[in-house]
């Protein structure tokens, strides 16, 4: 099957340069992939897949995540939306036997995302899934590069073994056992695929559900060593206070759905959850709450997309009765995962106090530093554009420019590698690496301030970024200061460099110039109001800011205040965030 990316789409603010990758990155991640072509792709591989049948389903695992029942009408009629593409297949019903119009599409559908939202149709949308899973089977029994891939194998199989059983039951014994024996096939390859430490705990995972549903010995082994390699896979990817490694919220839900799946499937088995999985579900939820906004949806920090409350609120509520949900019991520092809440009495500011991962776990990390989100009462205000994985072709979201941060001239700091090494590295970012720093002082009842800074300018214009935030709790207001300070000086430095500060707005929020042109009226979707004003030497509305939601992008604006700095003084620009009755 072929798969057909779409066109780069630009912010329009800060270009990204290209990125050269070191030849020594280059060659191992295409050795890895030549080693595993090879191997996998030899005359007769699948043979060497082959084992024991399984006896049949006996778990149907449950997963608590919400699928949408319209979605699924629409499958049900040939046509397929997946992340932000669409194909209709109507003649043929074959989704299989043509291009998919995005690579990020073509993701979606091997890892059967499409099951859930058919099998909401009841009997006919289960015996149309059992049809697809068929024809897929026909098409890719034998081993493929994509189809086959770490990225997709793992997802497919949670989806198949949640549903497996019902869609047995639509079919002929045939069929029941073409799919056990597809499943078990499928489960021996995820046995023998490399060590990722960034996928280790979604193999594991995987494996387990996949040996809780198949019955038999068969089930068993898979059952018993995806258990096995488990413990050391949560230690790895649930840091411990419950962040998950990526620093990714989204990742850490999505792990969490996962694990309470697990769960289920381990419960009717009748078999003992380990205590490594009770914590991990314990630690992830507490994040998620840390995490969310009032009006319930997720913080879009280092590679989550904004995810509405729907998307969230079944996993806390099926683990409310293990972890405290009341917002003060909730930690407002996460040191490991390096994110703050400064709360007011209708403020809530979330801060990202790290830098972007480098790691393998660092594939969807984000360049964005000390960048921040802001709630009045339920009315988000300021937020994150959010990126993912599937959104492969908008790398300019995950840059420094697209977010709440300042940016000098017209550079980033680090930038996704792009080119014809940009999917042979998934696109990690390369530039120069700096450290960021922060301190909380407590200030009481009355409020905290944040202080945090970062050098990640000091490599072409010898500049140190600092940036202050004090949330007053009797005023209900959010107070910012943003200043650069000179560090080091050479002389191929220019004299002095533009500078803008931005505040991406919510794509609800109405936005109003004052005619001063030092206060913006912001107006949230609740109709309360909030003036934002600051001392920057000039202040434009833009409207090309994006929100992505269900890797769909969402029109919105971005506020920039700009200036030009000399690059041996300080620089100083100073905001605040205020209800407009007061």
């Amino acid at each position: 099957m072929q798969t057909t990316p779409s066109a780069p789409a630009e912010v329009g603010h800060h270009p990204s340069p290209s990125t050269r990758p070191t030849v020594g990155r280059v060659l191992l991640a295409w050795l890895k992939i030549q080693l595993g072509a090879e191997l996998f792709g030899m005359p007769g591989y699948r043979l060497t897949l082959r084992g024991r049948t399984p006896d049949g389903f006996l778990a149907a695992p449950h997963d608590v995540r919400s699928a949408k029942a319209a979605t699924g009408r629409a499958m049900l009629s040939g046509r397929f939306a997946l992340a932000d593409a669409r194909m209709s297949v109507q003649g043929s019903g074959d989704p299989w036997n043509r291009p998919s119009p995005t690579r990020a599409f073509a993701l979606q559908l091997h890892r059967f995302a499409w099951l859930p939202p058919l099998m909401t149709q009841g009997e006919d949308g289960a015996k149309e899934a059992l049809r697809l899973f068929l024809l897929w089977q026909k098409t890719f029994r034998n081993w493929t590069p994509f189809a086959w891939s770490p990225a997709v194998l793992p997802r497919r199989l949670i989806q198949l073994s949640g549903f497996a059983r019902k869609l047995a039951a639509q079919g002929t014994p045939e069929d029941s056992l073409i799919m056990a024996q597809s499943m078990s096939e499928q489960g021996r390859h995820l046995l023998r695929l490399h060590n990722d430490p960034a996928t280790q705990a979604t193999r594991a995972v995987a494996l387990v559900i996949l040996g809780c549903v198949l019955a038999g010995r068969v089930g068993d082994g898979f059952r018993r060593k995806g258990l096995k390699r488990l413990p050391a896979a949560l230690k790895r990817t649930v840091l411990a206070d419950g962040s998950h490694a990526s620093r990714s919220p989204q990742a850490a839900l999505e792990l969490l759905y996962d694990l309470m799946m697990l769960e289920d499937a381990l419960a009717q088995r009748s078999q003992p959850v380990p205590a490594s999985v009770e914590q991990a579900i314990q630690l992830l939820s507490r994040f998620v709450r840390v995490m969310s906004h009032p009006d319930g949806s997720l913080c879009a920090f280092q590679g989550a997309e904004s995810l509405p409350e729907d998307r969230i609120a079944p996993a806390l509520v099926h683990t409310d009765n293990r972890a405290d949900a009341r917002a003060a019991a909730l930690p407002m520092a996460l040191e490991q995962g390096r994110y703050h809440r400064l709360l007011g009495r209708s403020l809530s500011v979330y801060v990202d106090a790290g830098e972007a991962r480098a790691d393998a776990f660092g594939v969807a990390a984000c360049d964005q530093p000390m960048n921040f989100e802001v709630s009045g009462g339920r009315d988000k205000l300021i937020v994150s554009p959010g990126w993912s994985p599937l959104q492969a072709d908008r790398q300019a979201f995950r840059v420094i420019g697209a977010a709440n941060g300042l940016s000098l001239g017209e550079d980033v700091i680090l930038a996704p590698v792009s080119g014809r090494f940009g999917d042979l590295l998934d696109h990690a970012l390369e530039g120069p690496r700096y450290k960021v720093r922060s301190r909380r002082v407590e200030a009481g009842e009355s409020g905290a301030l944040l202080e945090l800074e970062h050098d990640g300018w000091k490599p072409k214009y010898g500049m140190r970024h600092e940036r202050r935030l004090y949330v007053d709790v009797q005023r209900d207001e959010l107070r910012g200061e943003d200043r650069l300070t000179p560090i080091e000086s050479r002389k191929d430095m220019p004299v002095a460099a533009p500078f803008a500060i931005r505040f991406l707005l919510h794509p609800e929020v109405q936005a109003s110039l004052a005619r001063d042109r030092k206060s913006i009226l912001l107006r949230g979707p609740g109709g309360r109001g909030w003036w934002l004003r600051h001392d920057a030497r000039d202040v434009t509305l833009e409207e090309n800011g994006v929100v992505f939601e269900g890797a769909s992008g969402r029109r919105t604006t971005m506020i920039a205040l700009r200036g030009t700095c000399r690059l041996d003084a300080p620089t100083r620009v100073r905001w605040k965030l205020s209800p407009a009755e007061s």
